[in-house]
Order: structure tokens, then sequence, then C-alpha cells
């Protein structure tokens, strides 16, 4: 009993510690924002069918230990095409068709362009400035108007670095002497976090940033507030 007991309240331990990651301020399956939505689907979609192929597997698995003998009569020649090919194709198929699906989902559509910040990462600060915004700047505090596609361009003034905001988008690497483009949409406001996600020295683990998300009738105001609080340089 004192064996199953142990067994039990570790198996809910780890399940609750599995599910404690799937919220928070920088959990990618607690989306804010199309993109993000887009990517925890994608997610969902890779664990279910792993799920589905790993049962599949353990079908067979239990098959030649319940029944000694099962299978002989294949020979290994048709194993490996029916359990190394076809099995594993019968799933992953599916799956990359729907990644390629939902990664051409990611992609900006033509059309008009978005505001646009840009993100200057050095070790281990991010500043923003606002171009569309009288050229205003803002450091280690990102501002967005909710519900407005806005085009982040990523450069980096030293090392490579990784913008990421979880909950919005997918993350971007920040090349020195190169700019990279990264559209970018919140749906909600409130106030997010961003990190640094590509080691770039001793300081790296607290390079992170402050996301917040105004209403778009605020985000002028808001934004000139924080930038005459923060007094960084145009």
């Amino acid at each position: 009993m004192n064996h199953h007991s142990f067994l039990h309240v570790t198996v809910q331990g780890g399940l609750l510690a599995a599910l404690g990651g799937c919220s928070g301020p920088l959990s990618t399956l607690a989306p804010t924002g199309p993109a993000a939505a887009s990517i925890a689907a994608l997610w969902w979609v890779m664990l279910a069918g792993a799920g589905v192929l790993f049962a599949l597997v353990l079908v067979l698995f239990l098959l030649v230990i319940g029944r000694p003998g099962w299978g002989s009569g294949i020979s290994p020649a048709r194993w490996i095409v029916l359990g190394g090919l076809v099995l594993p194709a019968i799933i992953l198929l599916p799956l990359i068709s729907y990644a390629l699906l939902a990664g051409e989902r990611l992609l900006p559509l033509p059309g008009k362009t978005p505001p646009r910040i840009e993100a200057v990462a050095r070790q281990w600060v991010w500043t923003f400035r606002y171009p569309d915004q009288g050229g205003v700047a803002t450091q280690n505090v990102l501002h967005l108007p909710a519900g407005t596609p806005v085009d982040i361009v990523v450069t980096s003034e030293d090392v490579v670095h990784s913008f990421w905001i979880p909950r919005f988008a997918g993350k971007i690497d920040a090349v020195p002497g190169h700019e990279t483009r990264l559209r970018i949409e919140a749906d909600q406001p409130g106030q997010y976090e961003g990190l640094c996600n590509q080691f770039c020295g001793l300081g790296h683990a607290g390079m992170h940033f402050t996301v917040v998300v105004d209403r778009p009738e605020d985000y002028s105001a808001a934004l000139s507030e924080a930038a005459a609080t923060a007094g960084v340089k145009k």
C-alpha cells in the first residue's frame, strides 16, 4: 500500500507540474494573439499525433509480449516496410501537411503596411524605438496597441540575441548589422512578458522586458508618458 500510495502521489505531482507549465506569462500554450494561437494549435495537434503513434507502437509491443510467436510469419523486410515506413507515415504525413498550412498562416498577408517598432538588443538591455510615434524610445518596456498588427524590426548592437514574446508569436533572432522582421498582434490590453531566448553572455538570464498592450485610443498618450519617464534618447 505504501508503494502504491507513493506512486500515486508521484504521478499526481508530475501531472500537476506539467499542467502548471501550460499557463503563465511565458507560456506558449496561453496565446493572446493570432500567431501564438496558431503555434499553440500546432503544438496540440503534434502532441495528439505523437500520442496516436505511441499507442500504435504500444499495441504492437503488447501483441508481441502477450502472444509469443505473433508476427513470426512476416518477413523482416516486410516488418521494416510496414512498421518503419507505413505505420509512421499514416500519422506523420497528415502532421506535416498541417504544419505547412499553419506555417503559411503565420506569414504576413500582403496589403497595408502596419506600424513599425524597432527593437534594438545589446547586452543585456532592449531598446524600443517608435518611428511612427515621433521617434520616441523606451527601454525594457515595449508598448503595443491592442488588436493592431505591428511589425517588429529586430537588430543587435553586439552579439546575437533572440526576441520572443511567447504569448504573442514565435521568436526571431537579433543579428548584429542585420534587420529581421516579425509581425505580431496582441488581442487584449494588459501586461505581458518578453525575453531574449538566445544565450548572449553572463547576463542573459536577466534580459527580460515588459510588454504593455494599451487600448488603441490610449496608445499614443501611454507611449509618450512611458518615453518621458524612461528618458531614453532617440
